[in-house]
């Protein structure tokens, strides 16, 4: 599949970076006909929720998602249903490190694809089952991996690990305090990773399951570890999937996005109702006349806030609304959840007419009639004051 063209916000200083993501996994431990990352959760398959976690993200330059070659048209299905952009998908191997490797070929060989992307200089490697991964974790793996070569996310133990006997009895344990979890994402300056998948033997890429130990084994690099927040667990068994939608509806509800017209009245109360939520729930905010080609609303979008407040002038109220109202139509978002739109439109007339007021109120709820049927949830305040 051709890569689409997405936005390229100006983020962090990271050198060029591209993700790939095996999401090749039959799902057996999962128990279900269903390879785990195209499960439903809230309506959605898992594998669309990382994939935007990494879009979301205007220093990624290309995401690589490795598929077996049964799901290659669920995949690209997926892309096109929920607008998926700078995705390239790629036939996968019979294993995890083949499918990797099928997924660094993207960059250097033209086998698993018609065209040559462009060469990263640092690559991330990510499970598609790991939905809940932040922007912080994956800059700190580039940055680390910048430096060192290769970088890994890591967390302490929750069992201890003991080995058995061929008799089946205990023959020792490890001490935990001295061991680590290897946890995804890690990252790798490419021409490392690259040359160790080449160097491996057949044995590796058809047992082997760690991708820092391939590193270290074939280029001597030794990975930088980095410490991971609790959020980075893989879903592995349903009881995971009754947990990611857990986390997902929660998501959904802390996070709201203010909007607020440039003009000083607007943007005062903008900024005061900032203030005030900030403490309680997850703020962006954003002062700035509304457009479809808004690149800021757009990576707001991106990130799945469901929840908007809206300070206009009441005079373009009802048309920046609508404006509004195309992008998140546009974007997809209400396709599954509800999304709820709050608008405050302030009257700073001379003569307050309450008779005026209630024919604005009227038009307001004749337009949230309408974009109801698009799934988008109109509140309406009107202020009015001298």
């Amino acid at each position: 599949m051709e890569p689409s063209s997405g936005s390229r916000d100006a983020g962090p200083a990271v050198p060029p970076v591209a993700a790939v993501l095996p999401a090749g996994g039959s799902g057996e431990r999962l128990g279900g006909a269903t390879p785990k990352q195209f499960c439903a959760v809230q309506g959605r398959p898992l594998v669309s929720y990382t994939v935007r976690a990494m879009e979301r993200i205007g220093w990624i330059s290309d995401i690589i998602v490795v598929v077996s070659p049964g799901n290659i048209e669920t995949m690209k299905s997926i892309i096109e249903k929920y607008g998926h952009k700078r995705v390239t998908v790629v036939k996968g191997g019979i294993t995890r490190h083949r499918s990797i490797f099928n997924g660094l070929k993207v960059f250097a060989e033209n086998e698993f694809s018609n065209h040559l992307l462009q060469k990263p200089e640092v690559v991330i490697i990510h499970d598609a089952v790991r939905p809940f991964v932040e922007e912080d974790i994956l800059l700190k793996v580039v940055v680390a991996a910048k430096e060192h070569g290769a970088a890994g996310a890591i967390r302490p133990l929750v069992s201890t690990v003991i080995a058995s006997a061929a008799d089946g009895c205990l023959d020792h344990s490890l001490e935990r305090a001295r061991y680590r979890a290897s946890e995804m994402p890690q990252a790798f300056l490419f021409d490392i990773i690259y040359e160790a998948y080449q160097q491996c033997t057949d044995y590796d890429l058809d047992y082997g399951t760690e991708c820092l130990h391939l590193a270290l084994k074939y280029c001597k690099t030794n990975a930088k570890l980095i410490e991971g927040a609790a959020d980075l667990w893989k879903v592995t068994y349903k009881r995971d999937l009754y947990a990611a939608e857990s986390i997902i509806k929660d998501n959904l509800s802390q996070q709201v996005c203010v909007i607020t017209d440039v003009k000083e009245m607007a943007a005062q109360v903008g900024s005061l109702l900032h203030e005030s939520l900030q403490s309680q729930i997850k703020v962006e905010a954003m002062s700035a006349s509304l457009s479809k080609n808004d690149s800021h609303l757009q990576n707001i979008l991106s990130g799945h806030c469901y929840n908007f407040v809206c300070v206009n002038d009441k005079k373009c109220a009802i048309q920046e609304t609508q404006q509004l109202v195309d992008v998140l139509e546009k974007s997809n978002i209400a396709l599954l959840y509800p999304v709820v739109l709050i608008l405050v439109d302030l009257d700073v007339s001379e003569n307050i007419s309450f008779s005026i007021g209630m024919e604005e109120l009227t038009r307001l709820k004749k337009f949230a009639r309408e974009v109801k049927k698009k799934n988008i949830l109109v509140y309406g305040l009107l202020i009015q004051y001298k």
